[in-house]
């Protein structure tokens, strides 16, 4: 097969480019250029999207024998996911924007680009596995190395899009990636894995939002409607966050305060006990299946947080399709909306929801 390796300067996905050649596919590497300015963007090894990053791959593709190219994608990159982003927090949501560039850039423009170019496949240092059932369908499923196991961030593609993509190092761990890269000689075998979010320069979320946003300026209340303090915007916190809210007063019970609920209109964010963080439920919002939608009730487990457990879950699709409903048989802790419900049935991955609306849990939570 012709395949494109997307190749973002880090030792995973040079590896993995290098275990296509190996099985024979005709790979040309590209990296994906996603700043409209070079520099705006983070630099070092904390992103996996710096400067530093295009070099790293391009050397990679060198010494694996494999051409290279740069794809200019800072367009897309910019309306898909840097403003979805900032259109979410907005709202009061949380987004995971590695989710959202898998599905709209890396999984979406990136392989239409590639099979109007006349490839096959596109792999990736993405740690899943991918496998046929016997009716045919391609099925994904957790990778063998759970403690890097990044299915959850893949929870958004088709079955159309599987069918196409490769992901070659799914069924080992990050060590043996690692000692193989220094056996091929990649420089990049002892890098920095990539963390935080590539566009936000010092990982500063709070501040790069208050930079683009301005001060939109609100209360921080508690469950009585009683104000604690003012704040420069509702952006600047999340459900389930304890630090930073800087309330200078404890609670009567002397217990830490969380944020409970934010109210993206009026900018009120509304703080309480960590007992009242649980919920049992989920409405979410554009479902998207890996495979065929289940029919009727699925007994399943789900995980709502990209390092996140696994909480045992019954899974309902609205009867148009165009939501599920999801009752939490483990209830889960600080769940927002704007977070993405993946389905699980065992280590397959069923399809994926935007969590719209959670329902709160009586059940208690232990100190």
């Amino acid at each position: 097969m012709r395949v494109i390796a997307a190749m973002s300067g880090g030792v995973d996905s040079a590896v993995a480019a290098a275990r296509a050649v190996e099985a024979g596919h005709d790979v040309t590497g590209v990296h994906l250029a996603l700043s409209r300015n070079p520099r705006s963007y983070r630099s070092g090894a904390r992103g996996c999207c710096s400067i530093e990053d295009a070099g790293d791959a391009r050397r990679a593709a060198d010494a694996i024998g494999i051409p290279f190219y740069t794809w200019d994608m800072s367009d897309e990159f910019a309306d898909e996911v840097v403003e979805d982003f900032i259109a979410e927090y907005t709202a009061g949501r949380t987004p995971n924007p590695c989710l959202r560039c898998n599905e709209k850039i890396k999984f979406a423009a990136v392989l239409d680009r590639a099979m109007a170019l006349g490839f096959d496949a596109v792999a990736t240092g993405h740690y899943a596995q991918l496998h046929t059932a016997a009716d045919g369908t391609i099925e994904m499923h957790r990778a063998v190395d759970q403690g890097k196991d990044q299915s959850y961030v893949l929870g958004v593609l088709t079955q159309e899009q599987l069918r196409h993509s490769i992901f070659p190092l799914g069924g080992d761990t990050k060590d043996v990636v690692r000692a193989e890269a220094e056996r091929r000689g990649l420089q990049v075998a002892h890098k920095p894995d990539s963390h935080d979010i590539c566009f936000i320069a010092d990982g500063d979320n709070a501040g790069w939002l208050s930079e683009k946003l301005g001060p939109k300026p609100g209360a921080i209340v508690d469950e009585s409607g009683a104000v604690l303090r003012e704040h420069e915007g509702a952006y600047q916190f999340t459900i389930g966050q304890r630090r930073g809210l800087r309330l200078g007063m404890p609670a009567d019970d002397g217990k830490p305060r969380f944020v409970l609920d934010i109210e993206p209109v009026s900018g009120t964010v509304t703080v309480g006990p960590r007992e009242h963080l649980l919920v049992d439920g989920l409405e979410c919002l554009k479902p998207l299946w890996c495979g065929t939608a289940p029919g009727g009730e699925l007994e399943c487990t789900v995980q709502l947080r990209a390092h996140g457990s696994e909480h045992r879950a019954r899974v309902r699709v609205g009867a148009d399709g165009s939501s599920i409903e999801v009752a939490l048989l483990d209830a889960a802790e600080g769940i927002a909306p704007g977070q993405a419900c993946v389905i699980y049935d065992g280590t397959r991955v069923v399809g994926s929801g935007t969590i719209a609306r959670t329902h709160r849990s009586t059940t208690e939570v232990s100190a």
